[in-house]
Parts: C-alpha cells; sequence; structure tokens
C-alpha cells in the first residue's frame, strides 16, 4: 500500500508521510493524491459544491494580528460597519439568489454587541428560518456563543491560525492567547455550533512540525468544516515583504484535510483565487467541496481588506454568484445553494 492509500484507509498520517507529500516533485504522486481526494469527497457529497453567501459586517478589529491588513495598528485600512438594515439587506438580496447559508464574518468590533448581535441574528432566523446562519467574529465569551447560539446561529468558523502555541505566538501580539483560542473553539463545539476551525499556508515561521501539529489537531477536533489558504503578504503589516504561501502547497494539503476527515466541508477560499486565476476551481479539484461568494455592498467589498489584491471586490452580489456558478459548472461540478449541511 503506498503512502497516499495508506492515508486515505487510515484517516491519519506520520510526519515523515507528510514531508514527503508536501515536498515531492513526483507529478503522478500529487495526481493520485488528487483523484484519491477528489473521490473521497464525492463519495459523501456527490457532484455538489455549495455556494454560502458571504456578508462582511465590519473591518473594525480590535486585535493586532502581525499578517492582517485589519489589524488596529493599521492606521490607513478604510474602516466600516454595516447598519442592521444594510445586513438584513444583504439577506435578503441573497435569499433571492437562492442562497440558504448566509456567513455574517467580521473583525472583532465591539460595537457588534451580544444584544445587537443577538437581535440581528434572530431577525434573520425569523424571517428565513430554512436558512443556516454561520458567524465569523473571533473570539467572544462561552456566555455570547451561547446567546448566539439560542438566537438562532447554527454554524461558527473560528481558524485556530496554528495548532502550535509557540508558532501562534509568532503570528500574534502578546495580547492574545493560543489556550485563550482553542478555548474558544472547545466551548463553541460543547454548546453545539457546527465548528470550523482553519490555518494559513505558507504563514511566516511555519514548518513541517507546524503543519504535522495542524493536521492532527483537525484529527482529533473533527470540526464540521476546515478552511485553508495560502498566506498572503499585506502591507502595513510587520509580515510585509514575506513570500506568500503557495497555491501547490494549500492544494496538496486541501487534499489531505480531505482524507484524513472524509466528511468536512472544507471551501476553496478567496485566497486561492487571488494568487491564481484558477484557484478555486484547482481547489475543488483537489477535494473542496464549498465556495462563499460576497453578498457585502459593493461599496463595501475593497475596505475588507484583510490581504492584499483581494478579488471579487468589485462585483454586484448577482454577478458574484452568477461569476462563482459559471466557474465551478466548467470544473464539471454541480452548484447548489441549499443548507448543504455536514454529514454526520
Amino acid at each position: 500500500m503506498n503512502v497516499i492509500d495508506h492515508i486515505r484507509e487510515s484517516h491519519d498520517l506520520t510526519r515523515d508521510e507528510l514531508e514527503l507529500i508536501l515536498t515531492t516533485d513526483n507529478k503522478e504522486a500529487v495526481e493520485y493524491l488528487r483523484s484519491s481526494a477528489r473521490a473521497v469527497a464525492d463519495g459523501v457529497y456527490g457532484n455538489k459544491i455549495f455556494m454560502r453567501g458571504l456578508i462582511e459586517l465590519s473591518s473594525y478589529c480590535k486585535n493586532d494580528c502581525l499578517y492582517c491588513g485589519l489589524r488596529r495598528s493599521n492606521k490607513e485600512a478604510v474602516r466600516y460597519r454595516l447598519t442592521e438594515e444594510e445586513i438584513y439587506e444583504c439577506c435578503e438580496t441573497g435569499y433571492g439568489l437562492g442562497f440558504r447559508t448566509f456567513v455574517m464574518q467580521g473583525g472583532e468590533d465591539g460595537w457588534f454587541t451580544d444584544e445587537r448581535m443577538c437581535r440581528i441574528v434572530s431577525t434573520v432566523r425569523q424571517k428565513y428560518p430554512d436558512c443556516a446562519i454561520t458567524l465569523s467574529l473571533g473570539e467572544r465569551s462561552r456566555e455570547s456563543y451561547q446567546a448566539l447560539y439560542d438566537a438562532g446561529a447554527n454554524r461558527y468558523l473560528l481558524r485556530h491560525e496554528t495548532a502550535d502555541a509557540e508558532h501562534y505566538g509568532k503570528l500574534h501580539p502578546a495580547d492574545m492567547s493560543w489556550q485563550h483560542r482553542m478555548d474558544c473553539l472547545q466551548a463553541l463545539k460543547e454548546i453545539g455550533y457546527q465548528v470550523g476551525c482553519g490555518f494559513m499556508v505558507g504563514s511566516p515561521f511555519q514548518t513541517i512540525d507546524t503543519l504535522y501539529a495542524d493536521l492532527q489537531f483537525i484529527r482529533s477536533f473533527q470540526p464540521q468544516m476546515v478552511g485553508i489558504g495560502p498566506f498572503v503578504s499585506t502591507h502595513n503589516t510587520p509580515f510585509e515583504g514575506y513570500p506568500n504561501g503557495t497555491v501547490e502547497m494549500t492544494l496538496r494539503l486541501l487534499a489531505l484535510i480531505r482524507l484524513l476527515h472524509p466528511r468536512v466541508l472544507l471551501p476553496a477560499t478567496t485566497a486561492l483565487g487571488t494568487l491564481h486565476p484558477q484557484g478555486r476551481e484547482l481547489g475543488i479539484r483537489f477535494g473542496a467541496n464549498v465556495v462563499m461568494p460576497n453578498l457585502s455592498p459593493k461599496m463595501h467589498r475593497k475596505d475588507y481588506a484583510i490581504y492584499d489584491n483581494k478579488i471579487c471586490t468589485g462585483e454586484e452580489a448577482a454577478e458574484c454568484r452568477a461569476c462563482t456558478e459559471h466557474r465551478i459548472r466548467k470544473t464539471g461540478y454541480e452548484t447548489v445553494v441549499d443548507r448543504g449541511d455536514f454529514k454526520e
């Protein structure tokens, strides 16, 4: 049994197997990795690629993460926050376009208090009872997560960024804690959310060992979703000028995550499309099965600048959906806008 077959059968890998797969220049081996991952995804979810409607709530953030364009120290970042009415309008537009999952994402903005955010979630839940509501609002208290869940949120995305505490300390300021991030993820799972974690590929100081820790964390935590994408060097951050992560490495890790956790919901991220014209299509070929067209108001798209040269900032929501759907269909897969729940 070769390495890839072993991973597919055991849903596990060794550190040496990971290094072999990430460093090989054997094109046949990479193609076998790709086809194996795609076959596993097809076996669970068929020919379907799930579309989620992304709503970027706010570019304000209290944190100072060293890689992010929205970090609080970036005085050149353009700050905005959507009003409640604008959020409801985004949902109305998205529902009309067929979306049955809304992903509300933003920086850690104190304006979105528990009271305000619960009101927003509850209103969307009441108006669209057939939709899934996903939140991605960073670290909050367990009580906050519980209140949002009770208000009607179903899913929560919180990238763990790295499963290595020392590495985490090199990517974040001293006032942020790796243990607290892990505690947040555990609390979300215990409350009952479908939980997503993830990491950047090629982030500064990342090694084979830190990536191995990431994959083992995913194996043990068993999230319903995993979001990974290449690190993109961003101006006005301490990591400006660091090399970007690579599309090739990201694709191999997408495939490995699919083999390790066959039922996972796995996005082909915008960052992949930022570094390669067909990045999202390639992600799907390597086992991804989720894409997230943007429902945010066109006037604010470019201001949610978590990294440089982000794509899809100039399209209306309908254009973004139509473009994404056309791209995916060219890969031979069917885009669907239903809830697309994790298969237990």
